[in-house]
C-alpha cells in the first residue's frame, strides 16, 4: 500500500484518497518573472514523478499547478525592464514551459493563472470578512486576522506567541497584529489593479493559491505540494484562509520537497547562488539533470555540484549501455521486478531505491547474450519501469551519441567519418593509422566498441 510522509502530521501513513481511485493534487508553481533555477526544476520533476507514479498505480489524477502572474517581484522586474507586465509574464511562462518540457515534465491537467481568478479571490476574501476572519484596514488593504483562526501554525509547528514576539508592526502598515497578513492590496500609482468592494487593488500572494486550488479541485482535496520553503508562511496561510472561508478541512496530505543546496547553502535567487536550468543544460543533457534530481529522495537536501551531476550522467550511461543492442520485445514487465519497484516507490516515493532496482535489472542484462529472449524481457522491464520515472525514453544509440551542449567537440558526422576512415585502415591492415584515429577519438571523449555488427560509439 502506498504510504506518504505528511508534513501536517510529521509522519508517514497509508494514502487513502477522498474519492476511491481518484486523486486531486495541487502544487504551487512558478512566479514568472525570471528563468527557472534548479530549485524550481526540483519541484517540477518531483511532482511530475509523483503524478506519473500515482497514474501507474491506477489512480485517476487531476494535477493542478498554478502560475503566479501578479505579485511584488513581477511588478518590480517589469519596472526595472521598462516592460509591460503582461509581456513579461508571457515571456517567462513560455520559458518555464520550455524548461519543463526539456526535463520531461508532463503538462499539468490544469494550469490556472492568478490574474484569471480575480473573481474567485475577491469572493474568498469577502467570505473571510463575513466570517470575522478578515478586516479592511484604514489604508484600504484587507488583512487576515490570525488571532481569530484556531490552529494557526499546525502545519509548520510554529507557536503564535513566539512568532508574535519576534515581529513588530511596521509604521507604514495599518494591520492590527504583526502576524496578520495581507489578502488585498490597495492600488498604488502605476501598478495594475482590479475593482473590488474595498476599492481598486490587487490580491496578496497567499490568497491566490487558496482561491485557485479550491476553485479547481473543491474545498477539500487530497494532496498539496511545493518546496520546503513554502511551508511557512505560504502554506500555513493557505490553510488559515481556505478553512476559514469554507469551514471545511483544506488538504489531507501535505508534501514538501527538500532544498537544493550549494556549498551548504540553500540555492535561491535572494542569495544569488542559483543556477538556471538553461545554464546547466549547457553542460548536461536534460535527462541527466532529471536523473540527478531523482537520485535523491524528494524530502532530502539535493546537493548541487558538477561532480554529483557527473555521477548521474555516468549512472544513466550504464543503464542506456545495458539496453543497447537488445532487440525490442512487446512482452509484459517481469512481475518480480515490478513488485520490487512498486514496493520501494510505495514507501513515500523512494526514487533512489527505485533507481537501484533499475541498475539491478541492467546488471542482469549485461550477464546475458543481448540477442537472447531473456535479455529482451529484462530490457522491456527496465524501459517500462524507468518510464514510470520519466527515464530511459530515448533510444540507447541516440542518447549515447548525443553531444553535450551546443557545438561541443566533434559532431556526429565528423565522428562517423573518422570511424569510416579507421575501418578502412583496418581493412587495409594499416593498424597504426587505425590506432591513431582511435586515440584521436578518445581524446575527444569518444569511446569505440568493435562488434560483429560494426563499430559502435558513445560520448564519455
Amino acid at each position: 500500500m502506498l504510504t506518504i510522509y505528511n508534513s501536517l502530521t510529521g509522519k508517514k501513513a497509508p494514502f487513502t484518497p477522498l474519492e476511491e481511485g481518484k486523486v486531486r493534487m495541487y502544487v504551487c508553481g512558478m512566479t514568472v518573472y525570471d528563468y527557472c533555477h534548479m530549485g524550481h526544476a526540483r519541484v517540477l520533476v518531483v511532482f511530475d514523478m509523483v503524478t506519473r507514479y500515482l497514474r501507474a498505480r491506477g489512480y485517476d489524477v487531476t494535477y493542478v499547478r498554478n502560475i503566479t502572474d501578479i505579485d511584488d517581484k513581477i511588478i518590480k522586474r517589469a519596472a526595472e525592464n521598462g516592460e509591460n507586465i503582461t509581456e513579461l509574464t508571457r515571456r517567462f511562462t513560455e520559458a518555464m514551459h520550455d524548461d519543463a518540457d526539456a526535463l520531461g515534465v508532463l503538462r499539468p491537467d490544469i494550469e490556472p493563472k492568478a490574474t484569471e481568478h480575480i473573481d474567485q479571490i475577491i469572493g474568498m476574501i469577502q467570505r473571510l470578512i463575513d466570517n470575522k476572519l478578515a478586516y479592511v484596514a484604514t489604508n484600504n488593504d484587507v488583512f487576515f486576522d490570525v488571532s481569530g483562526f484556531e490552529g494557526y501554525g499546525k502545519l509548520s509547528g510554529k507557536n503564535i506567541d513566539e512568532l508574535r514576539a519576534g515581529e513588530r508592526v511596521e509604521v507604514q502598515e495599518a494591520k492590527d497584529d504583526p502576524l496578520d497578513f495581507v489578502l488585498w492590496k490597495a492600488a498604488k500609482p502605476g501598478e495594475p489593479s482590479w475593482d473590488s468592494p474595498w476599492g481598486p487593488g490587487r490580491p496578496g500572494w497567499h490568497i491566490e493559491c487558496s482561491a485557485m486550488s479550491t476553485h479547481c479541485l473543491g474545498d477539500h482535496f487530497d494532496i498539496h505540494g511545493g518546496g520546503q520553503d513554502l511551508q511557512f508562511p505560504h502554506h500555513e496561510n493557505e490553510i488559515a484562509q481556505s478553512e476559514g472561508a469554507t469551514g471545511k478541512p483544506f488538504v489531507n496530505v501535505w508534501m514538501h520537497n527538500g532544498f537544493v543546496r550549494i556549498n551548504d547553502e540553500k540555492m535561491s535567487k535572494s542569495l544569488k547562488n542559483f543556477f538556471t536550468v538553461r545554464e546547466v543544460l549547457g553542460s548536461f543533457l536534460a535527462e541527466e539533470i532529471r536523473f540527478f534530481i531523482l537520485s535523491s529522495h524528494y524530502r532530502s537536501p539535493l546537493n548541487y555540484s558538477l561532480e554529483n551531476l557527473g555521477e548521474a550522467r555516468a549512472a544513466l550511461h550504464r543503464l542506456y549501455t545495458a539496453l543497447r543492442d537488445v532487440p525490442p520485445a512487446d512482452g509484459a514487465v517481469l512481475e518480480d521486478y515490478r513488485e520490487k519497484f512498486n514496493a520501494v516507490m510505495d514507501d513515500d516515493f523512494n526514487t533512489p531505491r527505485a533507481i537501484a532496482v533499475l541498475h539491478e535489472i541492467a546488471g542482469e542484462i549485461n550477464k546475458l547474450d543481448k540477442q537472447s529472449s531473456e535479455a529482451s524481457a529484462l530490457a522491456t522491464t527496465l524501459k517500462q519501469l524507468a518510464g514510470v520515472l520519466g527515464l530511459l525514453q530515448d533510444s540507447p544509440t541516440a542518447y549515447l551519441q548525443r553531444a553535450i551542449g551546443a557545438a561541443e567537440g566533434l559532431s556526429s558526422d565528423e565522428i562517423e567519418t573518422l570511424i569510416a576512415k579507421r575501418n578502412q585502415a583496418r581493412k587495409e591492415k594499416d593498424f597504426k593509422a587505425a590506432d591513431r584515429i582511435r586515440d584521436l577519438l578518445k581524446e575527444q571523449g569518444i569511446a569505440l566498441e568493435d562488434t560483429a555488427g560494426g563499430t559502435l560509439w558513445r560520448r564519455e
